[in-house]
């Protein structure tokens, strides 16, 4: 066993392959090269002096020490996020202002929530919200530039090497197609089956698009896009409209929002895809710089760029 102490992020690059059980996977949820997360496990592997994975060409499993280490793994992350938590809470008296970049599915990325929660806490720090006609690529290049201090966006793979990035949530995408498609009643149906119709999409960097784009680039296809249109809570709109079909956060299909407050009342329906294509929130940073208030939000998240 190595008399090194564990590093955080070995943890939680376990915890991701573990639940995971995809090292790709993995990499792309923790927003960092495979070979970097394969590398942690293997130190973690050497400081606890045992394997965690069964690894095959096609599979890879837990070990029964790695079951095992799992609960404990998560239980140590918690702790270490309430620790920094309660740091956060001894400054609450930081003042400032925080410039935030966001794409405009806010309802779906929760952000009023976590915002609303950051506010309670830090009454004295004053918000304001900047989008991107680029979506989430331009508010990568406003925060390099310093134009804003944070963005809260779904971030196409790969990750920015230069920025601080971590996932905060995760969401699965869902087919929206007109009420009298073919494939409106089904319970769970296949992306590949929706090919043969028109797309109604976001411009290149809004939305789910680069997800989309790079699911269906990966696996050697193609689509038909009839519109592209600024608002994402357009979308259902224009899917009612008969100008195609669309694939969004199953979060923003939900029935009290914009994007399915559609006229006429029923004229879209909401189907699961059967591939677990995910769309990740995430909140980026610069590792350098920032602000007290740019600290407290990330503290109030439970994070810190010192991590990574």
């Amino acid at each position: 066993m190595d008399d090194d102490p564990v590093e955080t992020r070995h943890l939680e690059f376990f915890v991701a392959v573990a639940e995971e059980l995809n090292f790709t996977r993995a990499a792309q949820r923790v927003h960092v090269g495979q070979s970097t997360v394969s590398a942690g496990v293997q130190a973690l592997e050497r400081e606890i002096g045992a394997a965690l994975f069964a690894r095959s060409t096609r599979r890879v499993s837990l070990t029964s020490i790695g079951r095992d280490l799992l609960p404990l793994a998560r239980s140590a992350l918690t702790a270490l996020a309430e620790m920094r938590a309660l740091g956060i809470r001894e400054h609450q008296h930081v003042q400032g202002t925080l410039r935030i970049g966001a794409s405009s599915h806010l309802q779906a990325l929760g952000l009023p929530s976590i915002l609303g929660g950051f506010q309670e806490a830090f009454p004295m720090v004053d918000i304001s919200l900047h989008a991107s006609p680029e979506g989430c690529s331009g508010l990568l290049e406003q925060v390099r530039r310093g134009a804003i201090d944070v963005a809260f966006c779904g971030l196409p793979p790969p990750a920015p090497l230069d920025l601080f990035s971590h996932v905060l949530r995760r969401q699965r995408l869902v087919a929206l197609v007109p009420a009298q498609h073919a494939l409106a009643g089904r319970t769970r149906i296949s992306l590949t089956q929706l090919l043969e119709d028109d797309f109604v999409e976001t411009a290149v960097g809004l939305g789910t698009r680069h997800v989309v784009d790079h699911w269906l680039s990966r696996k050697g296809l193609g689509r038909r896009i009839s519109i592209e249109v600024p608002d994402e809570n357009l979308v259902g709109d224009f899917v009612a409209a008969g100008f195609g079909v669309a694939v969004v956060p199953e979060d923003a299909a939900g029935r009290d929002t914009l994007l399915l407050r559609v006229q006429p009342a029923g004229a879209v329906a909401v189907v699961p895809l059967r591939e677990a294509i995910v769309w990740d929130l995430s909140v980026i940073a610069r590792y350098r710089g920032g602000s007290p208030a740019l600290d407290a939000l990330l503290g109030h998240l439970s994070l810190s760029r010192a991590d990574h």
